[in-house]
């Protein structure tokens, strides 16, 4: 074993870096003996200097993070403080300065991986950010390595903590959107601004970054296509449980299936109470892999968390210390399949549309005129009436999304379609 260690700085000492601090401490002597040397926390940049961090030596600490990048004498930089800037500034400096980088920052990764790919590449340095998507979940390292000699068609999963428990509080005590959501910060599986939970950022920059290694193209945050779970009322639940369903905010990364372009989408979506993914709960995630010779294979595990992010930052830091001892790097950016990422009209899906109508013969009948117009096939109706008012929710089989938004909106033009009442895509089949 080499005794000069291997030095790490560490930007960031919330809740993720602090859990990596600890267990670079508590873990030294088996962290060493993995790596092949021992690992020394040589910095800790943070914004609060002043603020108590139990076991970390205050000597340690400094706001100065450009400082510490710059040093020469780091090996490894551990990114986990967020965002875009001064993020990816940073990043680029600590290639720029000899140092590799291990980072859990997937809004940066997914608005723009391509310049750190780029730098880490320049200057011969690695780039791992495992942390990044899922939490603790092995998920990145399977498919930029495990499966990188078999062909990925689909990515598809659930991929944000705050939004399953939210659903998931919703389905088993029939509260709304709102009372889970004081659960859900009460516990702490919340922000005090959910924003980028609720309405799919979060999980939309996941489902970027997985679309761009499982399919070898770059695809940006901007080319997903993303809906939140903020409109999904407890009726919606209801009528889910009704069809043998439930409803998941999913992550669905494709191939087409002439292999010429991908997707990439986060939405609600309903699917069937048998699909290994309606028994996910809690705040955990899953997620399925589905490629030509692995098959299906699903990924289960806490993905979001101090511990478990740390896991999974302090799994690429031992990968990248032992790459650094063999003057080696790991995998790069793989993008040479240049796929174009197709918009959210060209893929098919199937809906679940619930419309408030009029209760009275001939309804039925100019409903299904309009899906046939649009060319798309009813596969079950439901209709319940009383007092002159009805309810009527259909289900339709596959078709291009572009031609259902159609088909929605020449519905609300009926003088008998009362309403909208809800519309969700039926995925899992």
């Amino acid at each position: 074993m080499r005794t000069r260690p291997l030095k790490v700085a560490l930007l960031g000492c919330g809740v993720v870096g602090s859990e990596v601090a600890r267990i670079m401490t508590t873990h030294a002597d088996d962290l060493a003996a993995r790596i092949g040397a021992p690992v020394e926390l040589a910095g800790v940049a943070v914004r609060r200097p002043s603020k108590v961090r139990e076991g970390i030596d205050p000597a340690l600490i400094t706001t100065d993070a450009t400082a510490l990048v710059k040093r020469g004498d780091i090996d490894i930089v551990v990114e986990v403080i967020g965002g875009i800037e001064p993020a990816r500034t940073l990043i680029t400096t600590a290639f720029e300065h000899g140092a590799s980088v291990v980072s859990a920052n997937k809004a940066l990764l997914a608005e723009d991986g391509a310049t750190l790919y780029a730098a880490a590449e320049q200057h011969g340095r690695d780039l791992y950010f495992e942390a990044a998507v899922a939490g603790a979940i092995p998920l990145i390292r399977p498919l930029r390595e495990s499966l990188a000699g078999d062909k990925v068609n689909r990515v598809l999963g659930i991929v944000n903590g705050t939004t399953n428990f939210i659903l998931d509080r919703m389905e088993r005590s029939g509260a709304g959107y709102s009372e889970a959501l004081d659960e859900a910060t009460a516990l702490g599986y919340a922000e005090a601004d959910p924003t980028a939970d609720v309405e799919g950022f979060d999980a939309a920059a996941k489902a970027a970054i997985l679309a761009g290694i499982a399919f070898h193209t770059r695809v940006r945050l901007d080319d997903v296509y993303r809906e939140g779970l903020t409109e999904v009322t407890a009726a919606d639940m209801a009528s889910a449980k009704r069809m043998g369903c439930t409803v998941k905010l999913l992550a669905i990364c494709e191939r087409a299936a002439d292999g010429q372009s991908v997707t990439a989408r986060v939405h609600p979506a309903m699917i069937p109470l048998s699909h290994p993914l309606a028994s996910v709960r809690e705040a955990y995630n899953a997620v399925f892999v589905e490629s030509e010779a692995a098959g299906q294979l699903m990924f289960y595990g806490p993905g979001a968390g101090g511990a478990p992010t740390a896991s999974a930052v302090l799994g690429d830091l031992v990968a990248v210390g032992r790459n650094k001892l063999a003057g080696a790097t790991g995998p790069g950016e793989s993008a040479y399949t240049q796929l174009p990422v197709s918009p959210m009209g060209d893929v098919v899906t199937r809906y679940h549309i619930s419309l408030d109508v009029a209760d009275k013969p001939g309804v039925l009948a100019q409903v299904a005129t309009v899906f046939a117009e649009h060319g798309v096939s009813i596969d079950t109706v439901r209709q319940q009436g009383k007092d002159g008012e009805a309810s009527l929710v259909v289900v339709t089989h596959r078709a291009p999304d572009a031609a259902l938004s159609g088909t929605v909106e020449a519905l609300r033009q009926l003088d008998t379609v009362r309403g909208v009442a809800s519309i969700m895509r039926v995925e899992g089949e």
